[in-house]
């Protein structure tokens, strides 16, 4: 029985699971948005949402403490400096995975983990709203 097992293992042994997670939230940090398999996404959620709770907190313990697993010291930056702060009234949930479908190749499912609160989410978000008040704007001259 799998009692208190908590996480995937992803195929990796121990220390290249590790690698990997830090790899990919880096990666999220300094993109905000990335594409990958769902089973890497759904454990990289966890992952990337402990640290930006840490960056949130802002003292120089939990920096150090980021600083272990972020090994690049820009993204750490970045992190306390910017993505904490935009972050601060919010209470989890600063990831979101978007399912993608199936890749070409091997037919894995893929997915898509972004940042929520986002530029780029917010700039589709204005659009599509501009988009729908024009739209109705058009409708009321019309009938």
């Amino acid at each position: 029985m799998r009692h208190m097992k908590r996480g995937k293992k992803l195929g990796r042994n121990a220390s290249h699971r590790k690698a990997l997670m830090r790899n990919m939230a880096v990666s999220l940090f300094r993109h905000e948005r990335i594409e990958t398999t769902e089973a890497k996404a759904k454990v990289l959620k966890s992952f990337a949402e402990r640290i930006i709770t840490l960056a949130k907190r802002g003292d120089l313990h939990a920096r150090r403490l980021v600083a272990v697993d972020i090994n690049d010291k820009q993204m750490v930056q970045k992190l306390f400096q910017d993505l904490g702060p935009r972050f601060a009234e919010r209470n989890g949930g600063y990831t979101r995975v978007l399912k993608l479908g199936h890749r070409k190749g091997d037919a894995a499912p893929m997915a898509l983990i972004e940042l929520t609160d986002t530029e780029v989410f917010e700039k589709k978000k204005q659009e599509k709203e501009e988009k729908a008040t024009r739209k109705r704007i058009e409708e009321e001259d019309s009938g």
